[in-house]
């Protein structure tokens, strides 16, 4: 009963608290030199440079907290929750280390083991049922994987390697502009010499990949399930890291494409441990709180429940600034939106100030997501019949991501095509975080907060919006079956938080509830990203850029859209 009541609270009244970050003591201007509307991290982040670089900025964000999907919020009194985004790693080091992130209270987990994939089935001779935990311990790694496959446990090294290769030399191009095509095809010889050095990324990723090239297409082009077949043959294994291929992702591990997402994944790196990634002490928000407070530091000022509700354009064609949804006019220099392009040239933009073409080409931006968030609190430590630990203690697989319904790759296969069919999956494949594990701040003694990543839900049921009853329906089928997992979970519940794919559209500004603002396929990567002339962080009005999740290098890697926003916007003033 406490569990549904709470989760009524939620949805109905959004009574929930965060971190608020605000300039203290500081109004609003009527003028500045650059306004950022959002304020989630990429947001954040090209503040910071901009004012660092002399220019005087503001971010003004609509929610009452700071963080976009990188907020904390306490959904329930004690439990302070990640609510959207719930884990850390593609922090871009050199931005953590140029805003001195710690200093400004960043505090990082490491987690080690850092997968964890319980197996339904009858224990052998009274033994638990098996279970396949990986970590940073190659040997450990190998032994575990052995209880599936001996051949397996022979090749994960090697496919470590492998992949830790193809994401080296990738990370190349993650920090940097994609190539200026028009400047190195058109104009004077020295423009296009000029442009030319936004060549020298690619260049640098194709003398490092050298003989790999080959490999490192096959693998965005592929089906990861054709790479991982080649490697593996235990279900568990190849289930397991096929799930790095789909997080996120509306696709099957037997789609092309889907080799790309997982070594988006494997890119992953947190103090200086390549492929890890880890929990932010008082959760996700606690890095945007970071960014926030290095910002203002340097003059930046942050604003809370702004409402941005246009643009203001000139009969230049060029950005003025913005007028707030209560009528408020604010005007800079440039404008940068940290929105997704959906609602950036969609609602953000006066009638007719963009060409019909364009706005047609806005609309084929694929913001399909599969995702619903579960966040749960609960009394007790889930205790997994696979790894059982007494005096609801811990154990180290608790720090995982723990992989449920990844028995095989035939369980994902069937969850994604339920979805494209217009259905919640009934067996969704779901990531199971327990930050608290590691993290006290974030519920109260002998509690734990939970976080459920699942998928595959479509954003229409057959057609038709979500109900509450559909929301607490498909909840109850994933609570159903992490029981059969952890005996006892349902009865420690004692409040839940459900966030449907439009959910993450209404609250988070996520346009279909895509966590990475824009589907991470081939189509939609590097120079065409998010559309193929937009890939520059430019817009076609003058003086509006993007510097969220929208632009390359694409969803997840925190900071990057921001600070080569940022270095675009300096680069344009300069020459004006």
């Amino acid at each position: 009963m406490a569990a549904a009541l709470w989760t009524h609270r939620v949805r109905r009244t959004l009574s929930v608290a965060g971190t608020v970050t605000r300039s203290s003591h500081t109004a609003l201007r009527s003028q500045y030199d650059a306004l950022v509307i959002g304020g989630g991290h990429n947001g954040l982040v090209a503040a910071a440079y901009l004012q660092k670089g002399g220019l005087k900025t503001a971010v003004l964000e609509r929610r009452h907290v700071l963080g976009g999907a990188a907020v904390s919020e306490e959904i329930f009194p004690g439990f302070r929750f990640s609510r959207c985004s719930y884990l850390l790693s593609l922090l871009r080091p050199h931005i953590c280390a140029d805003l001195e992130l710690k200093k400004h209270g960043l505090k990082v987990y490491m987690r080690d083991p850092h997968a964890f994939t319980p197996m339904l089935e009858e224990g052998v001779r009274g033994a638990p049922p098996r279970s396949l935990t990986l970590g940073s311990d190659l040997t450990k790694n190998q032994k575990e994987i052995s209880k599936f496959s001996q051949k397996d446990a022979k090749a994960f090294p090697n496919y470590l390697a492998h992949l830790e290769k193809l994401a080296g030399a990738i990370h190349l191009l993650l920090d940097a502009p994609p190539v200026d095509i028009p400047g190195v095809t058109t104009g004077s010889l020295r423009k296009r010499l000029a442009a030319a050095k936004t060549l020298m990324p690619i260049v640098r990723c194709g003398l490092k990949l050298g003989k790999n090239i080959p490999d490192l297409y096959e693998i965005i082009t592929a089906p990861i399930m054709k790479i991982l077949n080649q490697w593996f043959e235990s279900e568990p294994l190849k289930a397991t890291l096929a799930t790095d291929a789909v997080i996120g992702a509306m696709t099957s591990p037997n789609n092309p494409g889907s080799g790309y997402v997982l070594l988006h994944h494997v890119m992953g790196e947190l103090e200086k441990e390549i492929g890890a990634w880890g929990y932010v002490e008082g959760g996700m928000g606690a890095v945007s709180q970071a960014i926030a407070s290095a910002a203002q530091s340097y003059g930046v000022d942050i604003f809370t429940e702004k409402d941005v509700g246009q643009v203001l354009v000139g009969s230049d064609c060029a950005a003025k600034g913005v007028v707030l949804k209560d009528g408020t006019e604010i005007h800079s220099k440039v404008v940068l939106s940290n929105a997704t392009p959906y609602v950036t040239f969609k609602n953000l933009m006066p009638q007719g100030a963009l060409s019909p073409e364009f706005i047609k080409a806005v609309d084929q931006i694929d913001y399909t997501s599969p995702v619903t968030k579960i966040n749960v609190a609960v009394d007790k430590l889930p205790n997994f019949v696979a790894s059982p630990t007494p005096d609801d203690k811990p154990g180290p697989h608790h720090q995982c991501s723990i992989h449920l319904n990844c028995e095989s790759v035939e369980v994902l296969e069937t969850a994604y095509k339920e979805a494209i069919n217009g259905r919640p999956s009934v067996r969704p494949m779901m990531e199971m975080t327990i930050p608290s594990v590691l993290d006290p701040t974030l519920a109260p003694p002998g509690c734990h907060v939970v976080s459920l990543f699942t998928q595959f839900t479509p954003y229409y049921i057959e057609g038709r919006e979500w109900t509450d009853q559909d929301r607490e329906a498909y909840a109850d089928t994933a609570f159903d079956l992490i029981e059969k997992y952890a005996p006892g979970f349902k009865k420690s519940v004692v409040g839940r938080d459900i966030l449907v794919p439009a959910d993450l559209e209404r609250i988070f500004g996520l346009t279909g509830g895509n966590i990475f603002h824009g589907s991470m396929s081939l189509d939609q990567l590097y120079l065409a990203r998010p559309l193929p002339f937009l890939s520059d962080y430019r817009s076609p009005i003058k003086g509006l850029y993007l510097c969220g999740s929208g632009c390359h290098p694409g969803g997840g890697v925190m900071g990057s859209p921001g600070w080569n926003a940022a270095l675009t916007v300096m680069a344009d003033l300069k020459r004006r």
